[in-house]
């Protein structure tokens, strides 16, 4: 049998992802929250700015989640919740809901789903830049 191991999201990588994600709302002149779940779906940091709205921190959260459960950026998945896409009935026996809002996406590492960030605070398509700012900061 043939594994290959790949090297889980560290803290310093969450620090790093948190880091960047803040950086970029900085610049545009927004507050966030950030959120870095490990491939487990573990909170492995989080940050809210104290001049975020204080709701940033449970977005940024459930947005991580619905990225890493989905595999993919919670900006791709806005339109498949609509009625007639392809998740519009997606059943919600998960742990806790999914949030179809763009600002989480997966961390992949080696093409393999490691953890995932998500982002709250700021617009969706900000939040969504954000965390795709902080992702390709681990490249």
């Amino acid at each position: 049998m043939n594994t290959t191991t790949v090297a889980p999201l560290t803290i310093q990588d969450a620090e790093l992802l948190i880091a960047e994600a803040r950086r970029a709302a900085e610049a545009a002149g927004a507050t966030v929250s950030v959120t870095v779940l490990d491939a487990g779906g573990h909170l492995l940091a989080f940050r809210r700015d104290d001049r975020a709205v204080p709701i940033s921190g449970e977005t940024s959260t459930l947005k991580a989640y619905t990225a890493l459960q989905l595999n993919t950026p919670t900006a791709d998945l806005v339109d498949a919740v609509q009625p007639g896409g392809l998740f519009h009935t997606l059943p919600t026996a998960l742990d806790r809901p999914l949030l179809f809002i763009a600002g989480g996406v997966p961390v992949q590492r080696d093409g393999r789903l490691v953890g995932a960030v998500g982002v709250g605070g700021g617009t969706p398509d900000q939040d969504h830049g954000f965390a795709v700012t902080a992702v390709a900061a681990l490249s």
